[in-house]
């Protein structure tokens, strides 16, 4: 057995390091790839070491057992898939080897050295280093093509972020084919040109120096300060118990320093931090179930407010000055540092806050630290007013425009602003001769699109605000409809709420072969209709009584399923978009016709069949028996019209909020409480 991907053929991968982070490397592969048979190999020459990382990760193991998140035979298949060894013959016969050792260049060289006698050269060597680049670690391997960095953040087996960054001889082809294969196993990659440190390590380790700065200045104690940069960051900890949780006192302080001479001087390591790394001890920080915000209350008055805005001067200046030096592209750096670092995201933020306040922030903080030089991107946006961001990705092949919807952190889930981005690059293409056609994906492998952003939902307060939501939806997807060039939608994942309305506004569908759950429109398990076209293209896609099945129960459909019943075109084995971008250019060209929606009204008795619908609520079942039927009588844009109009009605429901409270309090899979009313 083997894992394939594109033309990785993986059947073993070494980790060469057993310390901080390579068992948890090792355990996500583990977890991804041993269902296809691949061994994943643990190599260290300390065997205390590897008893230590072999626990560590049978104890992570043990508790997804007992969290329910791994089956048993699943959790025997990973444990059975690692192997823990100090020989390094081991690592022959790999397909990829990733070091995860000591940063220390001296030690990475040796361990590529040593490898490159054992592997072929089409094996393909990464290293987690943190800081150090690539031309660096690699600079005694005879072929470099094959050779870059995968930078992973803590806890490597869960945070999402890798950071991959290609040295002066890597091959873009390898650089791509790692990103695909990433993204392939659940990981979200982010491109970084080849600089210290990277892009998202010089702001962690820049909010963590202006903490310890904060600190020696006397403006509070480790537990006041790290409250002070989780309220002024969002951050799901401060930056002393990040230090403390990461272990990362000793790289930090090297990092600090080196960053000062290869990036600019105000990177120095604070004599604090000096000291705790030489005796090696953590910092004050609050204990586990401790509230941080307690400790504001011994601060001297405007002190917490001058730390506030010390940290958030420091992260947007950080931040733009990572943007100034040209290594990442903005997109990626704004996603990055929310999901690597669990922090609000800075350019967002920014815009958020406004680019004036923003602007004001970083122009004191860079006044009062002489040695930070004002990043001159940020005068730049400043007179444009906003930093321009987007979360989809724009891409091209054979003569097909390629609009990949990205934000993995909610499941690639609709708001408008995503819907608006589709639509301006879709105008930008219309008149485009070498566009031919274009194809909607979405991020990832779980969600094509995990349903309507539930904030923006339960943000509406009247039906006018219903109806006006509604009918924008509407009208982009109709855009989309009606585009003079095919536009094929290739589901790779899961489909819900609104994801299904804009897969079923797309010329047509195609999907990965063998999902269990494909399509599903939950919305009356939260207490409304579906508001962007479900009501109305569905029934003239499948069929009334098909389609009122599914938006009345909220039932899941298969992919098996949804080709039967024609809601697919094709299910897919092999690569998705690459069978996309086929059947778009085929149906461009007229080799393949696929049979639009009709835009007339469906012969229909307008009577709906008994259903048993169970909890949901009667009251909302009945408003969208009322969107399917009576719109199965009208004309495609008048029963648009009509289901606006009944999504607006929701708002005035009791049932409506109490589906949507019960969905934030308690998630998903929690039954409402419907009272019918």
């Amino acid at each position: 057995m083997s894992y394939k991907y594109k033309n990785l053929n993986i059947t073993k991968i070494s980790v060469v390091g057993a310390g901080q982070i390579g068992p948890d490397i090792a355990l996500h592969f583990a977890k991804s790839l041993s269902g296809s048979g691949v061994k994943i190999v643990v190599i260290d020459i300390s065997p205390d070491a590897l008893d230590k990382a072999k626990n560590k990760v049978h104890k992570k193991i043990q508790k997804g057992l007992e969290s329910g998140a791994f089956k048993p035979d699943q959790a025997q298949m990973i444990q059975d898939s690692l192997i823990f060894t100090s020989d390094y013959d081991a690592v022959k016969w790999s397909q990829i080897v990733i070091e995860a050792a000591t940063e220390d260049e001296n030690i990475k060289d040796k361990i590529f050295r040593q490898v490159e006698t054992l592997t072929d050269s089409e094996c393909i060597y990464l290293s987690n280093s943190s800081h150090m680049q690539p031309e660096v670690i690699f600079r005694n391997i005879k072929n470099k093509s094959r050779c870059l960095v995968a930078h992973y953040f803590f806890p490597a087996e869960i945070n999402p972020i890798v950071e991959l960054v290609p040295g002066a001889d890597t091959a873009d082809s390898v650089l791509n084919l790692m990103l695909g294969f990433y993204e392939a196993i659940g990981k979200v990659p982010i491109k970084v040109k080849s600089s210290y440190g990277y892009a998202i390590d010089p702001i962690f380790e820049g909010i963590c120096q202006t903490a310890i700065l904060c600190l020696e200045k006397g403006w509070g104690n480790e537990k006041e300060i790290d409250a002070a940069a989780v309220k002024a960051l969002g951050l799901g900890v401060g930056p002393f118990t990040a230090l403390n949780l990461t272990g990362g006192n000793p790289i930090t302080a090297h990092g600090l320093d080196e960053m000062g001479k290869l990036l600019m001087p105000w990177f120095k390591t604070p004599e604090a931090l000096k000291v705790k790394t030489q005796k090696k001890e953590p910092w004050e920080t609050a204990k586990r179930g401790e509230v941080e915000m307690q400790y504001f209350a011994s601060l001297p008055p405007g002190t917490e407010e001058k730390l506030v805005k010390e940290f958030q001067g420091a992260f947007f200046a950080l931040a733009s000055h990572i943007l100034n030096i040209g290594i990442v592209d903005i997109n990626d750096l704004n996603m990055a540092c929310e999901m690597a670092l669990v922090i609000r995201p800075p350019f967002s933020f920014m815009n958020k806050l406004g680019l004036d306040k923003s602007y004001e922030l970083v122009k004191n903080f860079c006044t009062s630290h002489t040695t930070f030089p004002f990043p001159e991107i940020l005068e730049k946006v400043k007179n444009e007013g906003a930093w321009k961001l987007k979360d989809i990705v724009v891409s091209q092949k054979d003569h097909v425009l390629i609009l990949t919807i990205r934000r993995p952190k909610v499941l690639n889930a609709l708001n408008l602003e995503v819907l608006e981005q589709i639509k301006s690059e879709l105008k930008k293409a219309k008149n485009e001769e070498e566009i031919k056609a274009v194809v909607i994906t979405g991020f990832g492998t779980k969600a094509f699109v995990s349903g309507a952003d539930i904030t923006m939902l339960a943000s509406l307060k009247t039906p006018e605000e219903g109806y006006h939501n509604s009918h924008t939806f509407q009208t982009i997807l109709n855009y989309i409809e009606n585009y003079p060039k095919p536009v094929v939608c290739a589901m790779n994942g899961f489909a819900f709420g609104g994801g299904n309305e804009l897969a079923m506004a797309c010329t047509t569908r195609i999907s990965k072969k063998g999902l269990a759950v494909l399509v599903c429109q939950p919305e009356v398990n939260l207490g409304f209709i579906a508001g962007a076209g479900g009501t109305q293209r569905l029934p003239r896609i499948v069929g009334i009584e098909k389609a009122a099945e599914i938006l009345r129960t909220a039932k899941n459909v298969s992919a098996k399923e949804a080709l039967e019943i024609g809601l697919v075109y094709k299910e897919v084995e092999g690569d998705l978009i690459d069978e996309a971008i086929k059947l778009a250019n085929q149906i461009a060209s007229g080799e393949v016709k696929i049979k639009t929606i009709s835009q007339e009204p469906l012969k229909s008795n307008g009577t709906p069949k008994p259903l048993e619908i169970g909890h949901l609520s009667k009251k909302i079942d009945e408003i969208l028996v009322k969107a399917i039927y009576e719109g199965s009588r009208l004309n495609l844009k008048e029963g648009l019209d009509l289901e606006s109009r009944m999504f607006g009605e929701c708002l005035t429901t009791d049932d409506m909020k109490i589906g949507l409270e019960n969905f934030k309090t308690n998630g998903p899979k929690s039954k409402a409480n419907f009272i019918h009313k």
